[in-house]
């Protein structure tokens, strides 16, 4: 009996052995576990202080840039107004206050433009009226609208162009004034060939040896001119306006009859020949005959002015099927080719006493008529021009261009 007791005893010791042996494995285990554990928190610890440091130092930043964002916000000269979801402004800087005056936080954007704002003759800009004042201070606007790709609120930029504009009016009416100039000195330069010719007509009067019937002659020639230069300035009226000038049929065989007449005294006082070939076969243009007519007389004079004499000058006329064309050619100095490009440029020519305006003249009235011209020069050989005229089937309205839209297009004087 005693030796089933001590036998049962040696076993239940070996059983609490190696229990605890199991427990201080397990509890060496979790001591390891547990300074991991600390291990990880302390690190956790350092890396949160170090993360939260460097949010610190960020939101300082950004409050720094905010305080920044809001002083520049308020020293900005131009208005700036946030609308929200339901169009009223939420916020707004000083500058926007001083355009629009006050209350406006919580008020219609719609409101604001019924109230305190007046439309003007150019999208978007905009008559500020500040009516909280005794006598309104009225400033000119122009609005911007964005909208925020994050908050998706309206932002509104006011410019003030109060000066802008003024700017721009006083630029405008001394472009007007340039106009008038460059009108001025082109109605010279039309009235030239016509004035001259009646002067030696004028002075043919003065001869003594003259018989009644050539005097009356010369008398009825020159009176006819003075009738052509009033008519003229008539049209360089309409020229300036921009007026609509009547179309009308004109026959050319008629036509270069007229212009031999008024340019053969001219051409022989400057020992020129002079030449007119009409292969026109009787056909005519819907166009209007004083233009047509001045613009040749125009390149006719500009040829006699740097002819030398006893040069050939020709106009000849010539047809196709679609349209007509008039040739003016001289035997002068020609031009260099690099400057066929510039010779209907306004104000430009190669003469020193030229004004620089006649072949612009002549370029618009082309123009006026649905026409093209062309140069074709030489130097040391002479220099052709070709007018181009459709041969329109019915009558049209030839609008001539303002002269203070001449800069636009191409013209001049060589």
């Amino acid at each position: 009996m005693k030796t089933e007791v001590t036998a049962t005893s040696l076993a239940n010791h070996e059983q609490l052995r190696q229990a605890f042996t199991v427990f201080s494995q397990a509890s060496s285990q979790l001591s390891g576990i547990y300074r991991e554990l600390q291990q990880q928190v302390s690190r956790l610890t350092e890396e949160l202080a170090l993360a939260n440091g460097e949010l610190q130092r960020e939101l300082a930043a950004k409050e720094a840039l905010s305080q920044q964002l809001g002083q520049l916000l308020t020293a900005l000269p131009g208005g700036v107004v946030v609308l929200d979801h339901q169009d009223r402004i939420s916020r707004v800087n000083p500058a926007a206050i001083r355009f629009l005056g006050e209350p406006l936080l919580g008020i219609t954007w719609q409101r604001i433009e019924q109230e305190r704002l007046q439309p003007t003759a150019l999208a978007g800009e905009w008559l500020a009226v500040k009516t909280a004042t005794a006598a309104p201070d009225l400033c000119r606007i122009f609005i911007e609208n964005s909208l925020s790709e994050t908050t998706r609120e309206s932002i509104l930029l006011l410019h003030d162009i109060t000066e802008a504009h003024a700017l721009r009016e006083q630029n405008r009416r001394n472009q007007r004034l340039a106009a008038m100039g460059e009108v001025a000195a082109g109605l010279a330069h039309q009235l030239r060939t016509p004035l001259s010719t009646a002067l030696l007509y004028a002075g043919h009067l003065s001869a003594e040896t003259l018989d009644a019937q050539e005097r009356s002659s010369f008398a009825a020639k020159t009176i006819e001119r003075l009738h052509h230069l009033e008519h003229l300035i008539r049209n360089m009226l309409q020229f300036v306006k921009g007026e609509s000038v009547p179309a009308g049929k004109v026959k050319l065989s008629v036509l270069l009859r007229k212009l031999q007449q008024v340019m053969a005294p001219q051409m022989q006082q400057r020992q020129l020949r002079f030449v007119v070939e009409d292969n026109s076969m009787g056909s005519s243009l819907n166009v209007n005959r004083d233009a047509l007519s001045n613009a040749v007389m125009n390149l006719l004079d500009n040829a006699v002015q740097i002819a030398p004499a006893g040069s050939l000058i020709t106009l000849i006329c010539e047809t196709t099927m679609n349209e007509a064309r008039l040739i003016i050619s001289d035997e002068g100095p020609g031009i260099d080719p690099v400057l066929h490009e510039r010779v209907f440029e306004p104000f430009f020519t190669t003469r020193i006493e030229g004004t620089g305006l006649g072949l612009a003249i002549v370029h618009n009235l082309i123009q006026s008529m649905q026409g093209e011209i062309r140069i074709d020069s030489t130097p040391g050989i002479g220099t052709r021009f070709t007018i181009c005229l459709p041969r329109a089937a019915k009558a049209r309205t030839n609008k001539f261009v303002p002269a203070g839209e001449m800069a636009t297009t191409k013209n001049e004087d060589r």
